[in-house]
């Protein structure tokens, strides 16, 4: 059987991808001995794969001599026992799991980026996407630098090592480029002695602390990972902090911090992190919990049972259903086994794809009235063929529900939402958009109430949803800008 290339799986993926894509991973562990490391970021990778199934990379650290391994594909596709033992030992290693917010998809762009330089090396995991990486990274080619990637993070890289060529060190150099970087950026960085993890000032995307017991210390995007690897969770990062583990152990530098308003991303809890994740001291799994909660005290209806859409929809489904005293059950069983591997040559079979990720459980649905919970309606053709299906499962009512306002403005900042025209919330009301997806109700939940997930207001941005943007608005939004500088500087 011939073996497709690992462009077309990726892309026959993504056009079975949920109406969503994910953020990127990124994964740190310094050790006080050098180790056998890469098996810990491997199970690192695996618990934040969640966030980006694109492509996976490891880069490890043997006393100041840098070794990396990167690939497009599954963490388990791009490692095995042979690739994990080539990496060798070391005492300090960076992982990442990308999903491209900017930048092709393609293995050149895949993290950690390793850079060689003057002062030495440096490996770069990112997790979010620069506001003004186009401004920035013309300023750097006018000035002679050589890009080989075509994303934001590359420019993240040239930054900091434009400053470290005067700067007295590493974490110094870091606190100098982010005065020159604007939007969302989550770093773990490793130079040749010292493992660094950053957070913007803003905090749009989540970064943790934690240790394990043999005394190695741990960064990670969401908490789950640490529990992947037995490392007990110390803190989070704070936004606009810069924290730096060495032979002194750990230092903190928060002259960034408390200079922008706090705005992490509101839909890192409705459905980019992992339910298990404690995000900013807050459950991931609770505040899905209370947006059903939310749902259910907004738009009450009279109906048999409660089920959500695999796998955010769950955790909302559960807080809709206790609010309300309607029944919960599971009804849509998911398989985790399709989306890179179905090959649908055509529209019709990729169509046929969301059939095999999804089916309905028919003796729960089955002569009912269905509350069904999701947690976003983008364009609406997922949610219009998720009620088909429950239709012929013999649902008699199906009242839908969503655990987030309606998208009405593209994101900067990472998520998946680059163009306005797309989004079916500005081109139609509710009503209709219940009538296209064939539901009989449709209820999102409020602005206000989304800011409250927590039992506080934490100061989320909802740019997304129609709310204030944080930073200014980048001049060049689209995500393949940086392909089209580099075709329009080859046309004769």
């Amino acid at each position: 059987m011939q073996r497709l290339c690992a462009d077309c799986v990726s892309m026959i993926g993504n056009s079975l991808a949920r109406h969503l894509r994910e953020e990127c991973g990124v994964f740190g562990l310094y050790k006080p001995r050098p180790g056998d490391l890469a098996p810990l970021v491997y199970f690192g990778l695996h618990a934040l794969q969640h966030r980006g199934q694109e492509g996976a990379g490891i880069a490890l650290n043997c006393d100041g001599v840098f070794s990396a391994l990167r690939n497009l594909g599954l963490v388990s596709e791009v490692f095995g026992r042979e690739q994990l033992r080539f990496l060798g030992q070391g005492n300090i290693a960076v992982g990442h799991v990308r999903y491209a917010t900017t930048g092709a998809d393609n293995v050149r762009n895949v993290q950690p980026l390793v850079v060689n330089h003057h002062k030495g090396s440096m490996a770069l995991a990112h997790n979010g996407n620069l506001t003004n990486s186009f401004e920035l990274r013309s300023g750097l080619e006018q000035q002679g630098c050589i890009f080989h990637t075509t994303t934001d993070s590359e420019v993240i890289a040239y930054v900091i090592v434009r400053e470290r060529l005067h700067c007295e060190s590493i974490e110094a150099a870091v606190l100098s480029a982010m005065d020159s970087l604007q939007g969302a950026y989550s770093l773990v960085i490793s130079s040749p002695t010292k493992l660094i993890a950053v957070r913007d000032p803003h905090g749009f995307r989540p970064l943790c602390i934690g240790r394990r017991p043999d005394g190695t210390v741990v960064f990670a995007s969401e908490s789950c990972a640490l529990d992947a690897v037995g490392a007990e969770f110390l803190r989070d990062v704070e936004p606009g902090e810069v924290v730096t583990v060495d032979s002194g152990g750990l230092h903190s530098d928060r002259s960034h911090c408390k200079t922008r308003p706090r705005r992490m991303c509101v839909f890192e809890y409705i459905y980019f992190a992992r339910p298990d994740s404690v995000l900013d001291g807050s459950s991931v799994c609770l505040a899905r919990q209370q947006a059903g909660a939310f749902l259910a005290q907004e738009h009450p209806v009279e109906a048999d049972v409660v089920i959500g859409v695999p796998d955010s929809g769950l955790d909302a489904a559960v807080g809709y259903a206790k609010a309300s005293g309607i029944p919960y059950a599971i009804g849509l069983t998911k398989n985790k086994y399709v989306g890179r591997t179905f090959i649908a040559p055509t529209q019709a079979e990729r169509e046929m794809g969301v059939s095999l990720k999804l089916n309905p459980i028919r003796r729960v649905v089955d002569g009912k009235r269905v509350v069904l919970i999701d947690d976003s309606i983008v364009r609406g053709t997922t949610c219009r063929r998720t009620v088909e299906m429950l239709r012929r499962a013999g649902a008699k009512e199906i009242h839908m529900q969503i655990s987030a306002p309606p998208f009405v403005a593209p994101c900067y900042y990472g998520t998946d939402i680059d163009n306005a025209d797309s989004l079916i919330a500005n081109h139609h009301s509710v009503e209709e958009i219940a009538r296209i997806i064939g539901a009989d109700s449709l209820g999102y939940l409020s602005l206000e109430h989304v800011q409250l997930l927590t039992g506080r207001d934490d100061g989320f941005c909802t740019a997304c949803f129609g709310g204030a943007y944080p930073t200014e608005i980048p001049k060049n939004t689209s995500k393949s800008r940086f392909e089209k500088k580099i075709h329009e500087s080859e046309k004769p």
